[in-house]
């Protein structure tokens, strides 16, 4: 298990005086088996008039601000300690044939991680990149496996050439993006063939293991696969930004259908005008 610090300040600057605003918020590590929330809090300037603490459709902690006042600016504070330590996948070789678990994938686990969405559409361009890494009868996990390690070997991370409403079809023809653009890639595909797969919002260790190389989307908000093995197995944890399996460098925040289910934070306002907005993150492990 490791042990992280984690902070993720957003900061809005508005260019007129915002009269009213209502913000939604997913910027609490979510409990689960392998990551134990020992802390975390929110701290908010200017204070909101009203605050709800409540979960979503997908059980993600969800804060609901409302703010009254008149205000120029914006600024959120996140700060958690984690602990992490997911465990390790089955052998892939002893996994079952993807069919099998496309086949089974009808129950209420799986319902919501099937169908295409506004962000993550039925595309034949997808299932063609990603059906060379599922030939008929190869266990599911080691087409998931090639599938993530094919992302990060055939695109280029490079931040500010996508925003998060880029067509899917459009990272597949300039092969560059971010993370959000190589997740939603990776789900489009699994989902053409029938296997379900979350969108997880979440971070990645800020400094690297002694020796290894710096991750891709470091201090950043991160975005990541997770994908069912069956009903025997469950989920899986996969990153094609990076091609590695989730273990202790990841920290979960949420998960959904495609990233406009787990937004860090949205708002809807009345008034402000443009906004500059400034996020900053470190994801820091403690005794390490």
């Amino acid at each position: 298990m490791t042990t992280y610090w984690l902070r993720h300040r957003t900061a809005y600057s508005y260019a007129q005086p915002v009269d009213l605003a209502a913000h939604l918020l997913h910027l609490k590590p979510r409990a689960l088996p392998g990551q134990r929330v020992l802390s975390a809090r929110l701290t908010c300037q200017p204070a909101p008039d009203h605050h709800t603490e409540t979960h979503d459709h997908f059980g993600n902690a969800a804060t609901r601000l409302f703010l009254a006042a008149p205000h120029t600016s914006f600024d959120v504070l996140a700060e958690s300690l984690v602990e992490v330590g997911f465990p390790p996948p089955p052998p892939a070789a002893q996994t079952p044939p993807w069919e099998a678990v496309a086949a089974a994938a009808h129950g209420h686990e799986t319902a919501d991680f099937l169908p295409p969405t506004a962000l993550i559409p039925r595309l034949h361009a997808a299932l063609q990149y990603a059906a060379p890494s599922f030939p008929a009868g190869r266990p599911v996990l080691e087409g998931l496996l090639e599938l993530t390690r094919r992302i990060r070997a055939e695109f280029t991370f490079q931040a500010g050439v996508t925003s998060i409403t880029t067509p899917i079809h459009e990272v597949l023809r300039t092969r560059r993006g971010v993370c959000q653009d190589f997740t939603q890639l990776m789900l489009a595909g699994l989902r053409m063939l029938g296997l379900p797969g979350r969108y997880v919002s979440g971070y990645i260790r800020t400094r690297p293991p002694p020796g290894q190389q710096r991750r891709r989307g470091a201090d950043q908000s991160h975005a990541w696969v997770s994908a069912w093995l069956g009903p025997g197995l469950g989920w899986v944890g996969l990153d094609p930004t990076n091609g590695i399996v989730v273990s202790d460098e990841h920290v979960v925040l949420a998960w959904g259908r495609d990233f406009a289910d787990v937004s860090p934070l949205r708002g809807v306002l009345l008034g402000g005008g443009e906004h500059r907005l400034t996020v900053s993150v470190d994801l820091e492990p403690q005794g390490n």
